[in-house]
């Protein structure tokens, strides 16, 4: 059986370390002056290609650009 003590702090608090480690960059971004932080906003922006599959063939690929929620 394992211990409880050794448990990360996000772990116990409901957390994945991805929503974790995201809180932190926001905080850490938020705290930045300017031009630093709009420089640092502007990194944060992200863009992915999704692809469905329809009988074994991939269908036509789609282009999302997800940005942060204010």
């Amino acid at each position: 059986m394992a211990s409880t003590a050794a448990v990360p702090f996000w772990r116990s608090a409901g957390m994945t370390y991805i929503t974790y480690s995201n809180i932190c960059a926001n905080l850490v971004r938020n705290c930045l002056k300017e031009p630093y932080k709009s420089e640092a906003i502007s990194r944060e922006k992200v863009h992915f290609s999704v692809t469905k599959w329809a009988d074994g063939k991939p269908q036509k690929p789609t282009i999302r650009s997800d940005t942060p929620e204010d």
